[in-house]
C-alpha cells in the first residue's frame, strides 16, 4: 500500500514519482501538428510542475514513446495519450476520449482528441495536463 494513500507512485520508505509517459504517431521522424503541439504543451506543464512538485518532495519523470504508423493505423487513439501514473489522462479529469479528422503523417485517419465540459482539444493544453497531474497526486484542490 502506498504511504499516503494515492497513486502518486510513492512507497514507505520512497521519493514520491510522477511517472508521465506521453506515446505519439512517428512516421519518418514527423509527427503531426497536433501531437506537436501537445508535445509543446508538455513541455510548459512539466516545467510549471518541477516548480510546484519539487517543493513537496516529487520526482517527474517524463517518457516519450512512438507508435509506428502501422500501430496507428490499427489504433489512431493510441497517439497522443497521456498516462499519469499508469492512469489515462481523460480518466482522471473524467474527460471523454474523442476523434476528429487529422492530417499530415496521420494520413486519413481520425486521431484522437479530448473533450471535457462541451469543450474538444486535439491539443491537450498545459493546464489540462497541470491539473490531471495535481489531482493524481492528492495535491489538488479545486
Amino acid at each position: 500500500m502506498n504511504k499516503c494513500n494515492c497513486s502518486c507512485g510513492c512507497g514507505d520508505n520512497e521519493k514520491k514519482t510522477l511517472n508521465i509517459i506521453w506515446q505519439r504517431l512517428i512516421s519518418e521522424g514527423s509527427t503531426c501538428p497536433r501531437c506537436g503541439s501537445t508535445e509543446d504543451e508538455l513541455d510548459k506543464a512539466i516545467s510549471q510542475l518541477k516548480e510546484k512538485l519539487n517543493l513537496l518532495g516529487i520526482e517527474i519523470v517524463y517518457e516519450k514513446k512512438e507508435i509506428t504508423l502501422e500501430e496507428f493505423k490499427k489504433d489512431p487513439l493510441k497517439s497522443n495519450h497521456i498516462s499519469l501514473n499508469g492512469q489515462l489522462l481523460d480518466d482522471v479529469l473524467n474527460a471523454k476520449t474523442g476523434e476528429s479528422q487529422c492530417c499530415d503523417v496521420c494520413g486519413d485517419e481520425k486521431c484522437r482528441t479530448v473533450e471535457i465540459e462541451n469543450k474538444s482539444y486535439e491539443t491537450i493544453p498545459a493546464e489540462m495536463i497541470i491539473k490531471a497531474s495535481l489531482k493524481i497526486l492528492n495535491v489538488y484542490s479545486e
